[in-house]
């Protein structure tokens, strides 16, 4: 799983933003809800997922008030975790 990581890490580096990162498999980054709110995911395996949040203060946000991945340069990386 170590090469996974350092591929997605490596894809993460390279997008000038959030939006650049592809949505669909095999990166399926998405925006996680309930308790993980504010924090996105994308795909490692079919159950684990390398969990991140915007690293801006303030988080920049759309006028709906979701946030604006256009506008995400900058990521902290949270964990590794199967949450399933």
């Amino acid at each position: 799983m170590a090469n996974v990581i350092m591929a997605r890490l490596r894809i993460l580096l390279r997008a000038p933003n959030l939006s650049q990162v592809l949505t669909t498999p095999p990166l399926r980054r998405h925006q996680l809800s309930g308790e993980r709110a504010g924090q996105f995911a994308i795909d490692l395996t079919p159950n684990y997922r390398l969990i991140f949040v915007p690293n801006h203060l303030p988080v920049p946000l759309k006028e709906d008030g979701g946030i604006d991945t256009d506008r995400v340069t900058d990521i902290e990386i949270v964990e590794v975790v199967d949450y399933h």
